[in-house]
């Protein structure tokens, strides 16, 4: 069960190890000395607990965010309370800052599927910034072109690949070899990879024990893989 909507801490310094993730992210990789010191005038870092509510569809969206450490999950209800995954986002991927010049409400909701440190952007400081500096204009270009083939690439495979082809291409990305046995272990509990994947839970365990045939078998949140080659040909 979710938690009220998180309040936002703005007391936390941010870490040599969270800093190099935020850096690392393609939204600031490629700003200038000057632009970054005034991007890192805009941020505040926050934690927030697991199951915590970060922002609600429908309200106004002030802030954009970077995950430095943790899960948020992204998701919309209807009116039946049904729940719709659109996207998990881990260290240093980036949300909500598609609407730095689009719409004034946030358009999801976004949840910490476990304990999550964040860093928070004042999005009328960015956009003000982007509207000055041509890098910082870039930058969220670059940002939401990302995003948007992301997405093709997701709409193309809800589409063309099966539950057990999408569950073997998630395992194949996450694997360290090429070839022979392999194990991977799942960063987070498997309803979550089940939304993730646009599958229901049970859809998710069928593709699992279909999988078995190629050596793939699951305790927990440990998969064994006993051929990655014979999982590629999946």
């Amino acid at each position: 069960m979710e938690k009220h909507t998180a309040p936002m801490n703005k007391s936390l310094k941010i870490n040599n190890r969270d800093k190099a993730v935020l850096m690392r992210t393609p939204f600031m990789t490629g700003l200038g000395a000057d632009t970054l010191v005034k991007m890192m005038n805009a941020v505040t870092i926050t934690s927030i607990p697991a199951r915590q509510v970060v922002f609600r569809e429908s309200m106004p969206a002030d802030f954009f965010f970077c995950v430095l450490s943790g899960y948020v999950r992204l998701y919309r209800l209807n009116r039946e309370g049904r729940e719709a995954d659109i996207r998990v986002c881990g260290p240093g991927d980036t949300f909500a800052e598609c609407l730095i010049f689009g719409d004034d409400f946030y358009r999801f909701n976004a949840q910490a599927a476990e304990n999550a440190t964040l860093a928070r952007f004042d999005m009328r400081a960015v956009r003000q910034l982007a509207e000055r500096e041509p890098d910082a204009a870039r930058a969220i270009m670059t940002c939401l072109s990302h995003h948007l083939l992301t997405a093709m690439d997701c709409v193309a495979n809800d589409r063309l690949h099966t539950a057990p082809q999408r569950v073997a291409e998630y395992l194949l990305k996450s694997c360290p070899i090429d070839g022979g046995p392999a194990s991977v272990r799942l960063p987070f509990q498997k309803s979550l990879l089940a939304g993730m994947l646009g599958l229901a839970p049970e859809a998710l365990s069928r593709a699992f024990s279909s999988l078995r045939r190629v050596g793939v078998t699951v305790r927990g949140r440990l998969v064994q893989i006993g051929d990655v080659s014979a999982l590629r040909d999946i």
